[in-house]
């Protein structure tokens, strides 16, 4: 008979090759104005990010990814919370005062060979973008879905329990979800459930206050730089107890 073979760690890479597929989310996460959201594909759920950044310009928003209508009309959408609400949110010194400031926002969602579209990433989109500002990094722990409204409010989505199993097969540790996606949750897994902390959300300020660290990243100064006074006593979002998720559109193109 032929020997017992034994399979180790290094035997693997030297059968399979080297790794396919590498773990980035910490390395993305560790500067602000990265968001980590949920998409719903025909093949399942997976992982999408959404970078922001300002340049010098005129207040313009600049979108690059194959978006669809419906995900640029979100990223729109989104801005204008942030404007609306900026003083309120520790961005600006004036109620008055431009948060934009003579600068444009520019989203990019990676991957761009790959159109997207679908109405669920204007919590992720949200987010992004006040990290960007607010110079506060996103959880490298914590992925989003949901869709936000003018006045805040946390809409729920579809393709919960597919993204929740992309978040949990990445390690993800939490997720966010829109509160009236929490029937939903049912449907996953024991396993999943038991490794995932879900933080349901019915406005903004929740999905604000679960995904973004205290930490406020480093700055070399420029139109990335936070600006604004710092956030009053009363003006920290509500407790933890809310979340957003993202998935309709059209089955062979990801959703955030």
């Amino acid at each position: 008979p032929r020997p017992p073979v034994v399979i180790t760690a290094e035997r693997i890479r030297e059968v399979l090759g080297p790794d396919k597929f590498l773990d980035e989310t910490a390395e993305r996460l560790n500067k602000a104005g990265v968001a980590m959201g949920l998409a719903y594909t025909s093949v399942g759920g997976d992982l999408l990010f959404i970078e922001a950044t300002r340049v010098p310009g005129s207040g313009k928003l600049v979108l690059t990814g194959r978006l669809g209508e419906v995900m640029r009309e979100s990223a729109q959408t989104a801005l204008s919370w942030i404007k609306g609400h900026a003083y309120d949110l520790g961005l600006t010194d004036s109620p008055k005062e431009d948060v934009l400031n003579g600068t444009d926002v520019h989203l990019h969602f990676p991957a761009g060979a790959i159109p997207k579209d679908g109405p669920s990433a204007g919590v992720t989109i949200t987010v992004a973008l006040m990290s960007m500002l607010s110079g506060r990094i996103c959880r490298s722990d914590t992925a989003m879905t949901g869709e936000v409204t003018l006045r805040g409010l946390v809409l729920p989505v579809g393709g919960i329990k597919e993204k929740v199993i992309a978040a949990h097969r990445a390690g993800i540790k939490r997720v966010i979800i829109p509160a009236k996606n929490e029937k939903d949750l049912a449907e996953l897994p024991d396993d999943v459930r038991r490794d995932v902390t879900f933080e349901l959300a019915r406005e903004v300020r929740d999905v604000l206050a679960n995904a973004l660290s205290p930490k406020v990243a480093a700055q070399p100064g420029g139109p990335d730089e936070p600006r604004g006074r710092p956030p009053a006593d009363g003006d920290e979002p509500p407790p933890e107890g809310t979340v957003a998720d993202d998935s309709d559109g059209e089955p062979a193109s990801p959703e955030l």
